[in-house]
C-alpha cells in the first residue's frame, strides 16, 4: 500500500495547505501534550473511545460533525474568496486543481461528514429514551459503525496532506471520474472514505430499525411513538433501502477504474448516465435521510414551547412515510436534460411536484400548533422560526425547478445551488443546531427508566406506560 508513497506526494509547492497541515500539526500536538499533561489517555480510552453506550457514541459523533462543519465551512469560505477574487485580469488565489479539489470536498463533507454524523449523533441520545429502552439493540455495532465513520474522516483529512482529492464534484460523474480523467489517487480517497462511512451508516439504519421495534417499552405500541422517533425510524428506513445502491455504484465505479470493467464508459457497451442514474437513486432519499429528522425536532420543539400538544400528531407521522415513499420516486429531476422524452420527464416532474403537499401538511401542522399557543422565544424556538422562512422558500424554488421546460432554463446554475442550501441548511443544519440546544437528558432518562422498570416488575398498567413516554418530547428536555 505504502510502496508507491514518496515525498512527492506532499503537496510542497501548495502554501495554503502547508500552512493548514502546520496549524492542524501544532494543534494535533498541543492536544496530545494536554491529555498526557493531565493524564486522561486512560480515562479517554475506557469512558469513551471504547465506550458502547449510545448517549457517549452519540456525543462523538456530534463532535465529529461539528469538527467537519468548520472543515467544510472553511473550504466555503475558500471557494467564494476566489470567486470574489478572480476577474479577467486575476485568476485569483487558488490554482484550478486546488479549487476543483475544494469544490468537490465541501459537498462531500457537508453531506457525508457533518449532515450525516450530526443526525446520527442526536438519534443516538435521544431514540433510545424516547422508547424506554436501555440502549440501542446491537450496542457494539453502534460503536463500529461510528468508528467507520471516522475512518472516512480520516481519509478525507489525510488527502489533504498527501496525494490529492477528488476534482470530479461531489457526485463524481462518469467519464471525469475514470481512470482516464482523473488518473491520480483523489478518486480513490473518495470512492474508499464514502464506501467505509456508507458501511457504518447502513449498519446504523439497521440497528436503530431493530431497537424500535424490538426494544420498545412494554405498553408503547407504535403509534404512541414520539414524533422525533418515527422521523427517525422513517429515515432510518430510507438509509437500508438506499445506501446500499450508493455501496454498489461505487463498487462499479471501482471496478471500472481499477480492472477496465467499461460499466460507466461509452466504450465497450458502457453507459455513464447508468452511474446518474444509480448515484440519483441514493442521492434524491438521502436528502429525505437528512430532512426528515430535523423535521422531528422542529415539530418537539414547537408543541414544548407553545405549551400545545403538537397539531396533527398522526397526519404528520404519515407525511413523514408519504415523503419516504415519494423519495424513491423523483431522482430524475437532477438530470431532467437527460434527454429521457417528454413522457419520463412529465412522470417524475408530478411526483416532484406531489411530495411537496405532506411537506406543506408539516408546515401548517407546525403554524396550527403555535396557533392560540404560548410561544416562548427560546434559541431553539429561534432556529426553528427561521427554518420555517428558509425552507418555505427552498420549497417554492424546487416546485418552480419540478417543471421540466423550466429546469432546462435554470439547471446547473446558481438557482439551483440557492434552492439546494435553502432546503440543507435552514432545514437540516439548523434543525440539528436546535435540537443539540435541548440536551438535558434528566428527565427523560428518568422518566423512560422508571416507566421500563414499573413495567418489568410487573406494576404499573401499559396504558399508564404509553402516556407517560408519550410525554417526553424532545424539546421538553430543555
Amino acid at each position: 500500500m505504502f510502496g508507491k508513497l514518496s515525498w512527492e506526494a506532499v503537496p510542497f509547492h501548495e502554501p495554503i495547505v502547508m500552512i493548514t497541515i502546520a496549524m492542524i500539526a501544532l494543534g494535533g500536538l498541543a492536544l496530545f501534550a494536554a491529555i498526557t499533561y493531565f493524564k486522561k489517555w486512560t480515562y479517554l480510552w475506557t469512558e469513551w473511545l471504547t465506550s458502547v453506550d449510545h448517549k457517549k457514541i452519540g456525543v462523538m459523533y456530534i463532535i465529529v460533525a461539528m469538527v467537519m462543519l468548520l472543515r467544510g465551512f472553511a473550504d466555503a469560505i475558500m471557494m467564494r474568496t476566489q470567486l470574489a477574487m478572480a476577474t479577467e485580469g486575476s485568476p485569483g488565489y487558488l490554482p484550478p486543481e486546488h479549487y476543483d479539489q475544494i469544490f468537490t470536498a465541501h459537498g462531500v463533507i457537508m453531506i457525508i461528514f457533518m449532515a450525516m454524523p450530526f443526525f446520527t449523533g442526536l438519534m443516538n441520545l435521544a431514540v433510545p429514551l424516547q422508547i424506554g429502552a436501555r440502549d440501542v439493540a446491537y450496542p457494539f455495532l453502534n460503536s463500529l459503525s461510528f468508528w467507520l465513520l471516522v475512518s472516512g474522516v480520516v481519509l478525507i483529512n489525510l488527502s489533504l496532506g498527501v496525494g490529492e482529492f477528488a476534482k470530479t464534484g461531489w457526485v463524481a460523474y462518469p467519464p471525469l471520474s475514470g481512470l482516464q480523467y482523473s488518473p491520480g489517487v483523489g478518486m480513490d480517497y473518495y470512492i474508499w472514505a464514502l464506501q467505509l462511512s456508507g458501511l457504518g451508516t447502513t449498519l446504523t439504519g439497521v440497528n436503530f430499525l431493530a431497537t424500535v421495534l424490538k426494544m420498545r417499552t412494554p405498553g408503547m405500541k407504535l403509534m404512541d411513538m414520539p414524533i422525533f422517533t418515527w422521523t427517525c425510524t422513517w429515515a432510518n428506513v430510507l438509509i437500508v433501502a438506499s445506501f446500499p445502491i450508493l455501496t454498489a455504484t461505487l463498487a462499479l465505479l471501482t471496478l471500472d477504474r481499477y480492472m477496465d470493467f467499461h460499466i460507466f464508459t461509452n466504450e465497450l457497451g458502457g453507459n455513464p448516465m447508468m452511474y446518474v442514474n444509480l448515484f440519483w437513486a441514493w442521492g434524491h432519499p438521502e436528502v429525505y435521510i437528512l430532512i426528515l429528522p430535523a423535521f422531528g425536532i422542529f415539530s418537539e420543539v414547537i408543541s414544548t414551547f407553545s405549551g400545545k400538544k403538537l397539531f396533527g400528531h398522526h397526519s404528520m407521522i404519515y407525511a413523514s412515510g408519504a415523503i419516504s415513499i415519494l423519495g424513491f420516486m423523483v431522482w430524475l429531476h437532477h438530470f431532467f436534460t437527460m434527454g429521457s422524452g417528454a413522457s419520463v420527464n412529465a412522470f417524475f416532474g408530478l411526483a416532484t411536484m406531489l411530495i411537496s403537499i405532506p411537506t406543506g401538511v408539516k408546515l401548517f401542522n407546525w403554524l396550527f400548533t403555535i396557533y392560540q399557543g404560548r410561544l416562548r422565544f427560546t434559541s431553539q424556538v429561534m432556529w426553528t422560526l427561521g427554518f420555517m422562512v428558509t425552507f418555505a422558500i427552498g420549497g417554492m424554488t424546487g416546485v418552480l425547478l419540478a417543471i421540466p421546460g423550466a429546469d432546462f432554463v435554470l439547471h446547473n446554475s446558481l438557482f439551483v445551488i440557492a434552492h439546494f442550501h435553502n432546503v440543507i441548511i435552514g432545514g437540516a443544519v439548523f434543525g440539528y443546531i436546535a435540537g443539540s440546544a435541548s440536551t438535558s437528558l434528566k428527565r427523560s432518562a428518568s422518566s423512560c427508566t422508571k416507566v421500563g422498570a414499573r413495567q418489568r416488575s410487573g406494576s404499573g398498567s401499559p396504558a399508564s406506560s404509553s402516556r407517560s413516554c408519550r410525554c417526553m418530547y424532545w424539546a421538553s428536555w430543555a
